[in-house]
């Protein structure tokens, strides 16, 4: 089994090595890859430097598609295991894939045949009579209150006050 190092060195100079999926290999990969001879055996040094923040990987539709279709195929006991490892691939991408796939069949299947019915300008201009109607309910409301405790404080006034004995007389 030969390495990704050896297998990029036979890469003719100047052609960019790339990873499974259609990544291409980190620019210090692809150095240390041209710079390793087919001959040689002892192996270049790994950069110690690690990037802050790794790249999140993208994967296209047609990417997704083919390796749930060879996913799908895998029926030999490890195959599955060996489609994952040679990808870089969690099962998890491949569940959360699945379900995308999923969703996307359901979509396509419950969307109605025809066009599309259009709105109706009643319905917006009705809406907007019935929120208005409900917005005059409440003040009306409001003011009836108003009205009550006003009708309240005119008797209160119009009543004579209660006579006290005049100690005076």
């Amino acid at each position: 089994m030969t390495g990704k190092h050896e297998v990029a060195a036979f890469l003719a100079p100047g052609a960019a090595a790339e990873r499974s999926g259609g990544e291409p290999a980190a620019a210090g990969e692809t150095a240390r890859s041209a710079a390793a001879a087919p001959g040689d055996v002892a192996r270049a040094a790994p950069d110690p430097e690690v990037e802050a923040r790794p790249k999140r990987r993208r994967f296209t539709a047609d990417y997704k598609r083919r390796i749930l279709r060879e996913a799908d195929a895998a029926k030999a006991r490890g195959e599955l295991g060996a489609l994952l490892r040679r990808e870089g691939l969690y099962s998890s991408a491949l569940t959360a894939w699945r379900r995308e796939r999923e969703a996307a069949t359901q979509a396509a299947f419950s969307q109605p045949r025809g066009p599309k019915p259009k709105a109706s300008p009643l319905a917006a201009e009705n809406e907007k009579l019935r929120r208005h109607n409900q917005r005059l309910e409440e003040e009306l409301r409001k003011a009836q209150i108003v009205i009550d405790v006003q009708k309240k404080v005119a008797r209160l006034w119009r009543q004579p006050a209660s006579r006290t004995p005049n100690r005076d007389r």
